[in-house]
């Protein structure tokens, strides 16, 4: 599924799910939903447009994410729960009056703050929209709110946050933008468009290996330890200098390579504490790293 299916397919299944809460009572995060859940959201469906998804389906489809789009008749089918009369008009209709038709208020939040934004700015005359993937999995970055901090002659910078969908757009009179990437498991990047240019719709950034590992272990999703322990170790040089600072200027202890990584793959208290204060990079590896334990 390429990356623009991958957009209009989870603004889809964002705008099934709130149509669905608008009359029932389930977590707003459809990873949460139950049995029960998903049986009134099969009976809601087929009130709505006389069909039903088995619940095998919408545990590929909604509870997990999807490598490739359904089918296309599956696609009109959530398109018309929504108000749309077929999967395409979806996609190439931004607003629409069948919602209305439905009593649907979804679009009413979606689109009042596009419409406050769209008067503040009218006299505009370019708009960018950039949408954020990992260059390596090539997935849209949409858990992580990623900072973007766009630079502008002779005035301060604007600070903006990406949307839920992993975007964000910007309007301006200029027929360029310039501005700053910045994410807690990507490496920071400065970003230069033209109006002109056919590039404008997707931006890859750069994983920091480290903080997504980091990551990993802090958050206490290990299930595997040795091969988790091996990916880490590939992180670092063989002859990394890893420092650890001690508050108060108590002291510095210098570790190797195999010291941190033992460190980093013991489950305890203090590896949630870990702070990263420097790195720096030989051959795409860590060759030298400060930390803190706060």
């Amino acid at each position: 599924m390429n990356s623009n299916d991958t957009y209009h397919f989870d603004a889809l299944k964002k705008a099934v799910i709130s149509k669905f809460l608008e009359n029932h009572s389930a977590s707003s995060n459809v990873k949460d939903w139950n049995g029960d859940d998903i049986a009134l959201f099969q009976e809601d469906l087929f009130s709505e447009v006389n069909a039903k998804v088995s619940e095998k389906w919408f545990y590929s489809y909604f509870k997990h994410d999807a490598q490739k789009l359904p089918r296309i008749d599956m696609l009109n089918l959530l398109s018309g729960y929504i108000g749309f009369e077929h999967w395409n008009a979806f996609k190439s209709a931004p607003i629409s009056e069948e919602p209305i038709k439905k009593k649907s208020f979804l679009w009413l939040i979606i689109f009042i703050p596009i419409a406050i934004v769209f008067l503040v700015t009218m006299n505009s005359k370019n708009t960018f929209t950039f949408c954020f993937l990992d260059n390596m999995t090539s997935k849209i970055l949409k858990d992580v709110p990623i900072d973007i901090k766009v630079l502008q002659d002779n005035e301060s910078p604007l600070y903006f946050k990406t949307d839920s969908l992993g975007c964000f757009t910007y309007k301006t009179n200029d027929d360029k933008i310039r501005f700053v990437v910045s994410s807690p498991y990507h490496k920071t990047d400065t970003i230069v468009r033209s109006i002109n240019t056919h590039k404008n719709s997707f931006v890859r950034l750069d994983s920091d290996d480290y903080a997504l590992i980091l990551k990993y272990y802090t958050d206490g999703n290990i299930k595997d330890w040795t091969t988790h322990k091996q990916k880490l170790s590939k992180l670092f040089h063989n002859d990394a200098q890893i420092y650890r600072l001690y508050d108060n200027n108590a002291g510095v202890e210098i570790l190797n390579k195999e010291d941190f990584v033992r460190l980093l793959t013991i489950p305890t208290q203090a590896l949630k504490k870990i702070r990263v204060l420097d790195q720096s990079y030989q051959d795409n590896q860590i060759i030298t790293l400060k930390f803190t334990v706060q």
